[in-house]
């Protein structure tokens, strides 16, 4: 027993520092271990129970320390879309209608609500150089996915020079209890943009905000558009939208730009609101 309280300090500092140094070198040959097999029961072999006597630690140590750093050690790496952001014309085909575009069209592995059947593939143009942002999982409608009460974020595309796109989907129950109804079905185009217009701006849309509307017939479907004045808009100070219903979802294309991209890629942003098809 050690009782002197200087010897015993002495003795705890000298454990102490043993201890870090088998961790370090088991920590070592782990590393090394792994990275010539992915297989965890190499850990038992006879090859490797010679190497961990060869370092100086007990087998015990050895398999605490193995078993603390596998996941870090057998962890895949991220895929590459989630690593990094790139150009939608790195993989987005060249638009039909115009070779300054390439085309995007939705289908069940972009979105929750189409894996679901909830909302029809939609499809639009986009400059090769914009990037595509990831949705928050609670902006998705994924946990809500086929029986969402609120609208929720499809997908979303920006460009810091040009402006941003994002379409927004809606439950039709949320704007009229008539099954499969119609754009026209819920009401004029003032009616659908002030149910939906805090979608558009991203907090609150005065109606002195609504410059212009229009109706666009596009085979079985019509769609509203809205230009928009927005000065005190999260989205931004410009905003574009078309809207469409057709099955039990209301579908929404907004684009945003602030004064300098508006100044600079009205047309380009109109393009784009003017190709969105469902």
């Amino acid at each position: 027993m050690i009782s002197n309280p200087t010897r015993l300090w002495r003795f705890s500092t000298q454990h102490k520092q043993k201890l870090k140094k088998k961790t370090e070198m088991a920590l070592k040959a782990v590393s090394s271990m792994f990275t010539n097999s992915t297989n965890p029961a190499a850990l038992t072999s006879t090859k490797h129970h010679h190497q961990i006597q060869n370092i100086g630690i007990s087998r015990r140590d050895f398999i605490n320390v193995g078993l603390s750093v596998m996941p870090l050690v057998l962890s895949p790496p991220p895929p590459p879309s989630i690593a990094r952001e790139v150009e939608v014309g790195s993989f987005l085909p060249p638009s039909p209608t115009d070779p300054n575009f390439v085309l995007f069209k939705a289908t069940s592995k972009d979105t929750p609500a189409l894996r679901a059947g909830n909302v029809q593939p939609y499809t639009f143009i986009l400059p090769p150089t914009w990037k595509q942002l990831r949705i928050a999982n609670i902006l998705s409608g994924n946990y809500c996915q086929p029986k969402c009460a609120e609208p929720w974020v499809e997908v979303k595309f920006e460009d810091e020079k040009q402006g941003k796109v994002q379409v927004v989907a809606s439950p039709l129950i949320r704007l009229t209890n008539k099954p499969n109804a119609t754009i026209e079905d819920i009401g004029t185009p003032e009616k659908v943009i002030a149910s939906l217009g805090p979608f558009v701006t991203g907090n609150t849309l005065d109606p002195d905000e609504l410059l212009e509307t229009s109706i666009e017939k596009r085979g079985d479907l019509t769609y509203y558009k809205y230009v928009l004045e927005t000065p005190y808009a999260l989205t931004g100070s410009h905003n574009l939208a078309k809207a469409t219903a057709k099955g039990n979802t209301v579908v929404l294309c907004v684009v945003s730009a602030n004064d300098k991209q508006w100044a600079s890629s009205q047309k380009t942003l109109q393009a784009i609101l003017d190709s969105f098809e469902v």
